[in-house]
């Protein structure tokens, strides 16, 4: 009777282990096919990000007055 299960259980098994190999093959092969799908947070944070760069591209920076040190000895603080 084992022998006979093994007969049988041995071949059905490597013939599932196969067709799920080949499967999974095709399923990465379709996957590759596929464009990307980016999430709407993936989005929104992109979109913030390309508004930072693009505020800083168009900071200036306050200009600072210089002191020189005839300034300073002509009014003492």
């Amino acid at each position: 009777m084992y022998k006979i299960f093994m007969l049988i259980a041995v071949p059905v098994l490597v013939i599932a282990w196969i067709a799920y190999i080949l499967w999974e093959r095709k399923m990465q092969i379709e996957e590759k096919k596929r464009p990307k799908q980016v999430s709407e947070r993936l989005k929104k944070t992109r979109s913030e990000i390309a508004d930072w760069a693009q505020k800083m591209a168009q900071f200036q920076p306050p200009k600072n007055k210089k002191t020189t040190d005839q300034d300073n000895q002509n009014n003492p603080p």
